[in-house]
Order: C-alpha cells, then sequence, then structure tokens
C-alpha cells in the first residue's frame, strides 16, 4: 500500500512539459517535501530565532513606524489594530497590545540622542534582516543583497509597512459604518452576502499581505503565481490555526495558575513562533512551486561525483555559449539553466560560481541576472571547463590529503591523458561542431 501510494505521488514529473499535468499530484509532492523539511526541523529552528528578534526589536520598530503614522494622524489606532492583530490570543490580545503601546510610549526618542536614534533604527532593520536571511535559507540562495540596497528596502518595508497594514485595517473597519454599505444591506438578499464578504475578507487581506511578503522579501525573483500559491496555503492554515488558538487559550486556564503573571508571555511567544512557522511553511511552499525540479531530489545538500560536476559545467557552457550566438531561445539566467538540466538551482549555482570565479563566465547586471561567455568561444577551451568542474569542490579539503609519489604521478598522467585527447579544443569549436552535426541529420531526415 505505501509502495503503491509513493508510486502514485512521486511517479508524477512536474518538469515534463509533455506530461499530463496534475495539479493535485504537484501539491501532494510539495506538501510532502515540505513536510520532509519541517521535520527535519530547519524552518522550526528559523522560526525559533525569529520569535527571540521579534521580542527585541517589536518595541523599536513600532516606535520608528509610529513616528510615520503620526504624519498620517493614524498613530492613536496602533493598540485597537494590535488587539485586532493578536485576536486569536483572545481576552489576552487586550491587554498584550497595552502593554506593547505603553512601553512605545515610554520611549522618548527626542532624548536618545545621535547614537540612541541610530542603535534603534539598527534594532529595527535587524528584524527585517532576519526574516530575509530566513526566506533566503528556504529559498536555497547564498547571495545578500549590497548594503544600499538593503538599507533603501528595509527602510521601504518598515516605514510603508504599517500606513499599508493600518489602511487595510482600517478600511475592513468602515466598511460596517459606510452608509453606501448600509444601503446595500438593505437590499434583499444583500445582507447575507455583505455578511459572506465581512467573513472573507480578513482572509483575503492575509493573502494579499503574505503574497506581498514572499515576492519581496527574498533575494530573487518570484513569480506572483508562486508566491500566490505558498500565500493561499499559508493563509488557509493562518485562519485555521487562530481559530484553534483562541480554543487553546481559553482552555489555558491551568496555565495561568501555573504561571501567574508570565502566562500573557507564554502565550505571547506561543503565538508568535506558530505565526513565524506558518509564514515559513508557505515560503517553503512558494519555493517548491517554483521551482519543480527540487521536488525529484531526496536530500537537498546533494554531493557531486565528478562525472556530475563535468556534466553540469560542460552543459551549461554549451546552452550559455549557444544562447549567446542566439541558437536556442533561451534566457540563460540560474533558473532556467536548472529547469533544463532538470536540476536544484542551488547545486547549479555551485558550479556557476566556481566557472565565473576561474574567468570562464560573468553575469549580467539584469534582474535576474543571466549568464554570459566572459570571454569569446574560441578562447574558451574546454580542458579550462572540466579543470574548473574539478576543482568545483576540492578547494577546502584538497590541499589536507595526502597521496604516495606514485599515486600523485597517476593521477597528474590521467589529467595529462584528458588535456591530450582534447587539445586546444575550443568551446567554438564544439559548438560549430554541434551545429554541423545537427544540420547533417536534418538533411538525411
Amino acid at each position: 500500500m505505501r509502495e503503491q501510494i509513493n508510486q502514485y505521488i512521486w511517479g508524477y514529473d512536474a518538469c515534463d512539459g509533455e506530461a499530463p499535468r496534475s495539479a493535485w499530484r504537484h501539491f501532494l509532492q510539495i506538501i510532502a517535501r515540505v513536510g520532509r523539511d519541517l521535520m527535519g526541523g530547519m524552518i522550526t529552528l528559523r522560526a525559533m530565532s525569529l520569535v527571540y528578534t521579534t521580542l527585541l526589536s517589536m518595541v523599536p520598530l513600532l516606535a520608528v513606524s509610529i513616528s510615520v503614522l503620526k504624519g498620517f494622524g493614524v498613530h492613536d489606532q496602533l493598540e485597537p489594530t494590535l488587539a485586532r492583530i493578536l485576536a486569536p490570543l483572545g481576552e489576552q490580545s487586550g491587554e498584550i497590545s497595552a502593554r506593547i503601546v505603553g512601553f512605545v510610549d515610554n520611549m522618548k526618542i527626542g532624548v536618545l540622542g545621535a547614537l540612541g536614534l541610530a542603535l534603534l533604527i539598527y534594532t529595527a532593520i535587524s528584524l527585517v534582516q532576519k526574516i530575509e536571511a530566513a526566506f533566503n535559507q528556504t529559498w536555497r540562495l547564498q547571495g545578500n543583497r549590497s548594503l544600499m540596497q538593503r538599507f533603501s528596502d528595509y527602510l521601504s518595508v518598515i516605514m510603508v509597512g504599517p500606513v499599508l497594514v493600518f489602511a487595510a485595517v482600517g478600511i475592513t473597519a468602515s466598511l460596517g459604518s459606510n452608509q453606501f454599505v448600509e444601503f446595500l444591506g438593505a437590499l434583499p438578499y444583500m445582507s447575507n452576502l455583505l455578511g459572506l464578504v465581512g467573513k472573507l475578507l480578513p482572509f483575503v487581506l492575509v493573502i494579499a499581505a503574505f503574497t506581498f511578503i514572499y515576492m519581496l522579501v527574498p533575494n530573487t525573483r518570484v513569480q506572483l503565481r508562486s508566491a500566490f500559491y505558498g500565500a493561499v496555503i499559508a493563509g488557509l492554515l493562518w485562519q485555521t490555526s487562530g481559530i484553534a488558538f483562541t480554543s487553546f487559550v481559553g482552555g489555558s486556564t491551568r496555565y495561568t495558575a501555573i504561571y501567574s503573571g508570565f502566562a500573557v508571555l507564554l502565550v505571547f511567544m506561543i503565538w508568535l513562533y506558530l505565526s513565524w512557522v506558518i509564514l515559513l511553511i508557505g515560503a517553503s511552499i512558494s519555493f517548491y512551486h517554483q521551482h519543480p525540479e527540487c521536488l525529484k531530489w531526496n536530500n537537498v545538500d546533494i554531493h557531486l561525483s565528478s562525472r556530475m560536476r563535468n556534466q553540469l559545467a560542460m552543459q551549461s557552457m554549451v546552452c550559455i555559449a549557444r544562447a549567446h550566438d542566439r541558437q536556442i531561445d533561451l534566457i540563460p539566467s540560474l533558473e532556467n539553466l536548472a529547469g533544463y538540466q532538470q536540476v536544484p538551482a542551488d547545486v547549479l549555482r555551485r558550479i556557476l560560481d566556481v566557472l565565473q570565479r576561474d574567468g570562464l563566465l560573468r553575469q549580467s547586471t539584469e534582474n535576474p541576472p543571466r549568464y554570459l561567455p566572459a570571454a569569446s568561444l574560441q578562447r574558451v577551451r574546454l580542458v579550462d571547463i572540466l579543470r574548473s568542474a574539478h576543482q568545483a569542490e576540492d578547494d577546502s579539503y584538497g590541499a589536507s590529503f595526502c597521496n604516495d609519489d606514485q599515486v600523485s604521478m597517476l593521477l597528474k598522467g590521467l589529467e595529462q591523458a584528458v588535456a591530450s585527447q582534447l587539445g586546444s579544443q575550443t568551446l567554438g569549436d564544439f559548438i560549430k561542431k554541434y551545429e554541423d552535426q545537427a544540420r547533417h541529420e536534418d538533411s538525411l531526415v
């Protein structure tokens, strides 16, 4: 039975464009992979780290946000808005939001001085930086934004984010008192429809917020449909967990008896942890939806053999060279190259980084960047490509290995044999031979 279930789920290849599409089996594959990541502990570990950072950065972040909200005259709505966001905490939501606002009101930004204000902004930015790091790890990304790009993007989130949140909450709250809405409610059957819209609107706002986060925070180009796919599932989890958590808090009177005044903080930390877990699960779902090739691999940390490194390096260089000469309609970005070779993007990136380090490739300034040959195709030797592939994962350990002289001579002889076999053949020669053979086969047909 178990083998039949595995065959049903994993017998489908989402990367095969010729196979019939099955959204249900693709969904099951994504859930299985996300469940594996969740059981592996990395998602929960990142969530716990974000809970700690959130507790340290919440008051400074709100203090900076209030300075922006005062310009719009809505800073007085901070406590009611926090109470709505913390509604799953039940009756304790009002107490927690009041305490947070009390901490913010006690902060006197005017007396902090230049150093204190700089530390305040740094603490607020550190939360966004930690969130980006968690999302980049989920998306298997190694590079980070530049310092100026971080500064501008983070300040945009800190300054604009609260305004959008308060605008959304304000629109939701004002719908009930709007005269036009009251007029529609008096019409036949419209009251039930408006009641349904009122129940669905918070869910829609949560999905919109999650979609915005999944597209903006990772340091890569996230497709809208993938971000929306993850946001819908995360939104369902958010709403469902909110209802379940409210019932949990309602029946947790014994925790109040045990922890006394600390019970409020304990419940708040549990809700923060659960919220971050849901947000990271949605990010992982978006990643697997955009990169279905990663679903086929049982382990993300893939160790490549020498032959696999040679294959990835040579095939990548051929694709990039043919795309550069406009012989194929392929934009040589990391995602497209990984999709063409049916390999996880983070694995291929390890090879492309070495080729770029050795001066065989370079990246364009576009977003997302595309790979280009670093020199003329007639100057890129095949032996240099293979040499870079051999050294792709040897730098950390190769120097510490000890070989007898006879073994070293044998390995050196093998390298010389490969170099002699390839001679001075270049990537341009190989591409030309590749195209001549293709034309000959077409003429025979």
